[in-house]
């Protein structure tokens, strides 16, 4: 049971450092509440079950293949950067009351942290480096019966960490003042655009290369 709780803190930790998703929760967060940047998470834990099946399946050498790198480096720039812009162009509405109410599609956050996630290179590159290790050393010392429970605690440990930023992001709509939810958007948009050139600038690699 302590290696189980060992992989639910690996999820934990693997979500933990700031992001493309981290930082779109927190933009949700602040502009539509909990559930909006909740579902930014849900999302993106969709992505990484996809690339988790995958690896499992021996799908790993098609996804590092050049051409879907890609594909994967572009629509993921696209993404970034467009998100990003958004992000800063609209951080003004933050202050605006009127802004605070709107409405915005629950689907639409859903979609945004699975696309999101899903176009990221850099999460393929990890969970082949993390994932592909846990898969091989628990099959070969537990079998494969406990690699879905250990895979459930990695699962378990993201979902926690998605719940948290959520909290935060919705704490921060709540408590702080305007003038710094704004900066907190502008800082999220940002991050987003830094990482959608840095993706940009590996899809030049990959096409001259």
């Amino acid at each position: 049971m302590s290696i189980f709780f060992s992989y639910i803190f690996l999820g934990l930790s693997l979500s933990a450092p700031m992001g493309p998703i981290n930082a779109a929760q927190l933009d949700k967060g602040i502009r539509y509440g909990f559930w909006h940047s909740w579902l930014v998470g849900v999302g993106g834990m969709g992505a990484d079950a996809i690339f988790m099946l995958a690896i499992y399946f021996g799908l790993a050498p098609f996804i590092d293949t050049p051409i879907i790198q890609l594909i994967l480096w572009m629509s993921g720039a696209f993404i970034l950067i467009f998100t990003g812009i958004e992000s800063i162009a609209k951080s003004h509405e933050l202050i605006q009351p009127q802004q605070e109410a709107e409405e915005e599609s629950k689907k639409r956050s859903l979609w945004t942290g699975f696309i999101m996630a899903l176009s990221n290179p850099l999460s393929i590159i990890f969970w082949l480096g993390i994932y592909g290790s846990i898969l091989a050393q628990t099959t070969s010392s537990y079998g494969t019966g406990h690699v879905l429970l250990y895979s459930l605690g990695i699962f378990i440990g993201i979902t926690i960490w998605d719940i948290t930023m959520a909290f935060i992001a919705t704490g921060a709509k709540k408590y702080v003042r305007p003038g710094a939810l704004r900066l907190i958007s502008i800082l999220s948009g940002v991050v987003m655009f830094g990482f959608g050139i840095y993706f940009a600038i590996r899809a030049a690699d990959v096409l001259f290369s």
